[in-house]
């Protein structure tokens, strides 16, 4: 199967997602299409699963003009999506979701699950993805989910796969294993696009490279030949430092003392369960682990956005574990959220609105209640050009930023006042190399100047580059600690424990 977009151009009002462009899938092979953040690589994938119509160009399939209305054109044609966040009902088995909105019927139309269960096991055994199509989705890991996904789209007789930031949650073992499955779907003769922002798994998984920017293709690269410096620097238009600069090692005293501390769920279990741990000034401390494994409710507690079943916390000597958010702000907590549109921000206030969600009732901003408005757009813009948020007015609603500019709005406000503390919780998730590289040195500046850090990440590789120390958590403890400033901690070992492998 071959599907050719020819000139394809999306227009939202003034801005211009893709502008003209020409590419083409090919079965047996794995396009990897990069860009930054905004570069319209989601649009252009929207528009090849009819999410969106293109206001110019046109789409072929295998030499033949089509015309999608909508997304069950699409899938129709053989074209089939595997979205970053997984569109699965946690309470239905694997079977039941694989035939959501296509299910198979008997006689009489009544529900064939029987059938729907051997052409799961039909899909499994073809292409080694061992799942059982009676486990219920909740009691699966996230990579396992992300296997049916994948068979939701085969069970649709897709023949092209788009796979959206596949890997953003899995741990490097996942990784390896869903490589192999796509490999596997090449081999069979499916047409695979890979979006990434992880330049050496682009590297690793792609026969061909293109590279988006601003709405066009500007480049394309051989992954035998080309390298990450210059995709790198293909996609921000400009070179990118891949090595995280941070001064020696000099760490003061402790500044959060967390002893036994027990965090429950909504539903009274245990998320964290009776963690020791101690950071002190000047030190990056990584949280390394598969998500969904106490690392959100941690931060919670340690915030104060939740209360605490057990323990007790200390900041700078002074028991804070009844402490409300608001007094651990002024004692300076700083908190980057890893849910900026849930936690870090309102999409439809302003810019400048957004940046004192948290200092509104600061005398600087405000007198008896009433808002010093001048003074907030004033400070707004000065903290948007020191941190690089990319805008035309702080009067722009923040949700027409693009992912990058939103997080560094986010950042700008967290650390443009004096702190002492800074957790910082997937900073860089969904993020292009520009944006990461400008995170991460924000990052490493508020640990050279004294502050303590928390950095939660599912990235190994980032956690190795950040950390002067690193603990993984496993179901709720730390099961594994490792001192990156005496040697490199080994990344196997590391993604071992995440998985709950600690000897």
């Amino acid at each position: 199967m071959e599907v050719e977009l020819r000139n394809i151009t999306k227009r939202f009002g003034e801005v211009v997602a893709n502008d003209g462009i020409n590419l083409t899938i090919r079965g047996g092979e794995v396009l990897g299409l990069l860009g930054e953040n905004g570069a319209g690589k989601s649009t252009l994938m929207n528009v090849l699963s009819g999410l969106y119509s293109a206001d110019d160009g046109e789409i072929l399939i295998d030499g033949k003009l089509v015309d999608f209305q909508g997304p069950g054109d699409s899938i129709a044609a053989g074209i089939g999506m595997v979205h970053q966040h997984f569109m699965l009902i946690p309470v239905f088995t694997v079977a039941e979701n694989v035939i959501l909105g296509v299910e198979p019927t008997g006689k009489v139309d009544y529900l064939d699950l029987k059938k729907a269960r051997t052409q799961v096991r039909e899909i499994n055994e073809k292409y080694g993805l061992e799942v059982d199509p009676d486990e219920l989705i909740e009691n699966l890991p996230v990579g396992i989910q992300q296997r049916v996904e994948i068979i939701k789209v085969l069970f649709r007789s897709a023949n092209v796969i788009i796979f959206d930031e596949p890997t953003a949650v899995l741990t490097p073992q996942e990784v390896i294993e869903f490589f192999e499955i796509v490999k596997t779907l090449r081999d069979a003769g499916k047409a695979i696009v890979f979006i990434t922002h992880k330049l050496h798994e682009i590297l690793d998984i792609s026969d061909r490279i293109r590279v988006l920017r601003r709405g066009k293709i500007v480049g394309e690269g051989d992954p035998i030949t080309i390298t990450k410096t210059e995709l790198a620097e293909m996609m921000v238009g400009r070179p990118v430092s891949f090595d995280v600069v941070k001064e020696p090692f000099a760490p003061g005293k402790v500044l959060l003392d967390i002893e036994d501390l027990t965090v429950l769920r909504e539903n009274d279990d245990v998320a964290v369960d009776g963690i020791d741990l101690k950071i002190r000034s000047g030190e990056v401390v990584g949280v390394a682990g598969v998500q969904g494994n106490g690392q959100s409710a941690l931060i919670e507690a340690l915030t104060g956005l939740t209360r605490v079943a057990g323990g007790t916390v200390r900041f700078m000597d002074k028991d804070i574990t009844r402490a409300s958010t608001r007094a651990r702000h002024r004692m300076g907590f700083a908190h980057i959220p890893e849910d900026r549109h849930r936690m870090g921000m309102i999409t439809k206030f302003t810019i400048a609105e957004n940046m004192v969600l948290d200092t509104y009732y600061d005398a600087r901003f405000s007198k008896r209640r009433v808002m010093n408005w001048p003074k907030v757009y004033e400070n707004s813009a000065r903290v948007a050009a020191d941190y690089d948020v990319r805008m035309t007015s702080v009067h722009d609603t923040a949700g027409h930023l693009s992912g990058g500019n939103q997080q560094k709005m986010v950042v700008a406000r967290e650390l443009s006042r004096e702190t002492k503390f800074l957790i910082a919780a997937q900073p860089t998730r969904g993020l292009d190399v520009g944006s990461i590289e400008y995170i991460h040195s924000r990052i490493i500046n508020a640990r050279d100047t004294g502050d303590g850090v928390l950095f939660v990440s599912s990235e190994i590789d980032e956690i190795m580059a950040l950390s002067d120390r690193i603990v993984v958590m496993f179901e709720g403890r730390i099961v594994a600690e490792f001192d990156a400033t005496t040697e490199t901690p080994d990344k196997n070992t590391i993604g071992l424990a995440m998985a709950g492998a600690v000897a």
